[in-house]
């Protein structure tokens, strides 16, 4: 299987633009092929349940007209070890959702607009609207976007906590050079954390195809809701099928409000370091399931967490209202936290309950504090 691509095109010279842009808008309209149930890269998608499949093209044309297609242009990134400026021009396409539609707001990924001096954004009507970036987290790789338009669709969000193994989904995207496609397939794992494309990573995976040009496109389900954001994909072969990846919705709305309200991300930390537990020795092989927690391995001195009285060898089992799955979960939670925000942790100590509350500091501030 080849390794993990962020699903979005990145390079196309503006020849090549054109000729794309000539394809997909020939005839003055966006063509949308609708691939649901059908045979997907060479393999068959998940057929829907039941009498679901009489709802789903209804459905679709509800969803469709609030996924966009992005394309920016902007220069390339100077690199340290060139002798001259690169100024060549650089283009990029990606997909977004709009999710509030009275202020023009669209969530995407960060790598979708990065670099970009110039954004554009095509409705599925024919409208081609400019954008401007309202901010990004590069770390959860999601940015937002704003256009003026009236007349905009959304999608209403969904808990993505909710979301079980073996749900049906569909990917909404612009495959690069088709126009909107639609795909099925049902969500083959939760939690995902060693995908490697990202800083923090928390998965959704399916098998609803998901190609270049994706990245920023919407993952709902079959009530009409966002479960996620669609990001990037393992690759097809002869031997597999593929995957494909998003970031649950749950998470995408916690950047997106800070991005909204903030204009940037304060990231900070209360200052320890966690791993996963250890499994128990079981007696019988049916009971060496994954121990469910994170322990501590360091508490940084001076940072609010020593404050606090946290210490190696506790084991954080809840974040506030969360139970803590292991220690990417933890980490990924913690990071969604803004600075001066107080973290709650339930730890065992010893098998004795405890609750402790950290106010989250920039990184300078625990520094300035050991």
């Amino acid at each position: 299987m080849t390794p993990p691509q962020r699903a979005s095109e990145r390079g196309v010279s503006p020849d090549e633009g054109k000729r794309s842009m000539s394809r997909m808008f020939a005839a003055g309209a966006l063509s949308i092929a609708v691939a649901v149930a059908a045979d997907i890269a060479g393999h068959a998608a998940a057929p829907l349940p039941g009498e679901a499949t009489l709802k789903v093209a209804p459905l679709i044309k509800k969803l469709t007209p609030a996924v966009v297609r992005i394309e920016t242009t902007g220069r390339a990134p100077p690199q340290a070890s060139a002798k001259k400026p690169d100024t060549r021009e650089i283009h990029g396409a990606g997909s977004g959702v709009v999710y509030d539609a009275g202020h023009g707001l669209i969530i995407t990924n960060s790598h979708v607009v990065e670099h970009a001096e110039r954004i554009t954004v095509t409705l599925t009507d024919g409208r081609i609207l400019q954008a401007e970036r309202v901010g990004a987290d590069p770390d959860f790789d999601l940015a937002i976007i704003k256009v003026e338009a009236a007349s905009l669709t959304s999608i209403p969000f969904a808990d993505s906590r909710e979301l079980q193994i073996g749900d049906f989904v569909l990917a909404i995207g612009f495959p690069v050079s088709i126009g909107q496609t639609v795909t099925s397939g049902i969500v083959g794992g939760l939690h995902r954390t060693n995908v490697g494309i990202e800083q923090y990573e928390n998965f959704i995976q399916t098998d609803a195809a998901i190609y270049p040009g994706n990245s920023g496109g919407a993952l709902v389900n079959l009530d009409g809701d966002l479960v996620g954001i669609t990001t990037a994909f393992m690759g097809t072969s002869n031997n597999s099928p593929g995957m494909g990846f998003a970031i649950p919705v749950n998470m995408a709305r916690i950047i997106a409000d800070q991005i909204v309200e903030f204009g940037d991300i304060q990231r900070g930390s209360i200052g320890i370091a966690t791993e996963n537990l250890k499994p128990r020795a079981a007696p019988e092989p049916t009971s060496s399931a994954p121990q469910p927690g994170a322990v501590i391995t360091k508490v940084e001195a001076g940072s609010p967490a020593a404050r606090v009285g946290l210490k190696p060898g506790d084991v954080v089992v809840r974040l506030g209202d969360r139970t803590v799955v292991g220690s990417a979960f933890l980490r990924n939670r913690m990071a969604l936290l803004r600075v001066g925000e107080v973290a709650e942790l339930s730890v065992l100590r010893d098998g004795k309950p405890l609750t402790f509350r950290a106010t989250v500091a920039a990184r300078d501030q625990r520094a300035r504090s050991k």
